[in-house]
């Protein structure tokens, strides 16, 4: 006698857990012109139609994985929030840096899928700039501003000086963890953080 197996059903939860988590690996290794949904599927065990079930489209699915790695991360508005507290610019600014060094050496998958889509063109890389990384910028060149006022820094645009500072640490992180800078030099992430933070800090003291 043949007994039947039940067949096990998966939530709708968890099945898309599944699928984001196929999705990212694969967007962040092939990017989002290189996977098709038919790849993701395939990997995640399920039916194609079941992926367009809990995504519309396949924008809409890498937009889902932007948006998981950016809750995943969040964490960077309280050290802006740190940075205004601690009164000194040099404390603050490189546990700013620092803070940004170990999430990303953590896991660059998001520096990954951003690289991707701007290199693609798509417009969901425009659309992760409008809903995290302006706002994030203007809370930093809003520091920047009252610390021009107070006399502590020179008179420079904010928000330029801002992008300058992030892109500073953002450009070692890719070298180092994307370009495979770390196989040939390895620097501790704090004292990377105080290095950078003089040498932006030289340039802009008042």
């Amino acid at each position: 006698m043949v007994t039947k197996r039940k067949a096990i059903r998966v939530p709708g939860a968890e099945r898309r857990q599944q699928v984001l988590a196929v999705a990212t690996e694969l967007f962040a290794r092939q990017g989002f012109q290189g996977t098709t949904t038919k790849q993701i599927a395939e990997r995640a065990k399920v039916n194609e139609a079941i992926l367009f079930r809990h995504f519309s489209s396949k924008k809409d699915l890498y937009w889902a994985v932007i948006e998981e790695k950016c809750r995943m991360m969040a964490g960077r508005q309280s050290a802006v929030e740190r940075l205004e507290a601690s009164g000194d610019d040099r404390t603050g600014f490189t546990a700013l840096a620092l803070d940004m060094l170990e999430r990303y050496a953590a896991d660059t998958t998001l520096m990954r899928l951003l690289l991707f889509s701007g290199l693609e063109a798509h417009e969901l890389s425009e659309r992760f700039f409008e809903t995290y990384i302006a706002g994030y910028y203007e809370m930093l060149a809003k520091h920047i501003r009252q610390r021009i006022k107070a006399g502590e820094l020179r008179d420079v645009d904010p928000l330029l000086a801002a992008r300058s500072f992030l892109g500073m640490v953002n450009h070692y992180v890719m070298v180092q963890e994307l370009f495979g800078g770390k196989r040939y030099q390895k620097y501790d992430n704090q004292r990377v953080a105080e290095t950078l933070t003089a040498i932006w800090l030289e340039g802009m003291k008042a």
